[in-house]
């Protein structure tokens, strides 16, 4: 089996790392400690101009839910052509209904105006209220990709419906593995899902050059935060990663 990586990054430096490390494909977003948002566009533009590998764009307006009124549905038509101008390959988005259904005419819609870009579905997936009817609403919509956890908080616990919906996707749709993958349970998920393609993070925690710092404040509002370390892709987990992967094939 041809093996696929993709790379979940906040950062153009981040992204560079996962190519040079050997991954398929980024996933480029912004404000990952809050899920995920559109990065902005200076972002984007510097992303392509570093990459040769295929980089895809996360279109979320805001963290929360996935239940989007006009004025957001607006930013992220917006947004998703900006992806286009910019030379994006495909676009990431996930939208439900307030009954917990996808909402399928706008994602259609969202297909449409994307063309020729690719399009991922996300872990919006894992909120919906039925994944077996939500499945077939996505591949309905024409989305390329489905990225889910199995609608549990990581992929190692939602094994069994990861499994199952490969199955029912058959190959009208990629179903991609994503959350809390890492280099000892990959190989685990791939084999027991029959799943092609992976999606992860692999990050690690760098320290601030400043010498100077500030004690007493913060800029971030929860507690854990700290604006003298931050995350980045790490060259040697994603290479590891690869590497096993590469031994099943």
């Amino acid at each position: 089996m041809n093996f696929k990586l993709e790379i979940c990054v906040d950062s153009v430096q981040s992204a560079i790392v996962a190519q040079e490390a050997g991954a398929s494909r980024v996933e480029l977003c912004g404000n990952l400690s809050e899920g995920g948002t559109t990065p902005g566009f200076g972002t984007i533009v510097s992303a392509r101009k570093n990459l040769d590998i295929a980089l895809n764009v996360l279109i979320r307006p805001r963290a929360g839910d996935f239940l989007y009124s006009l004025v957001e549905f607006d930013i992220m038509r917006r947004d998703l052509d900006i992806c286009g101008e910019c030379g994006a390959d495909g676009i990431v988005i996930g939208l439900l209904r307030s009954d917990g259904t996808i909402d399928i005419e706008r994602t259609c819609e969202l297909v449409e105006l994307a063309h020729p870009m690719s399009v991922t579905f996300h872990r919006a997936f894992d909120m919906c209220s039925d994944p077996v009817q939500g499945l077939e609403d996505i591949i309905a919509s024409g989305a390329a990709r489905l990225l889910t956890s199995g609608q549990k908080n990581i992929a190692v616990e939602g094994l069994a419906l990861l499994t199952d919906m490969v199955k029912q996707s058959g190959q009208r749709i990629i179903i991609m593995p994503g959350s809390g993958i890492n280099e000892t349970n990959i190989e685990a998920i791939a084999k027991i899902t029959g799943a092609s393609e992976f999606h992860l993070s692999a990050r690690k925690v760098i320290e601030s050059s400043m010498t100077f710092r500030k004690g007493g404040i913060t800029m971030g509002n929860n507690s854990g935060y700290n604006e003298f370390t931050r995350k980045v892709a790490d060259h040697d987990k994603i290479k590891n990663i690869i590497r096993i992967l590469k031994n099943m094939q």
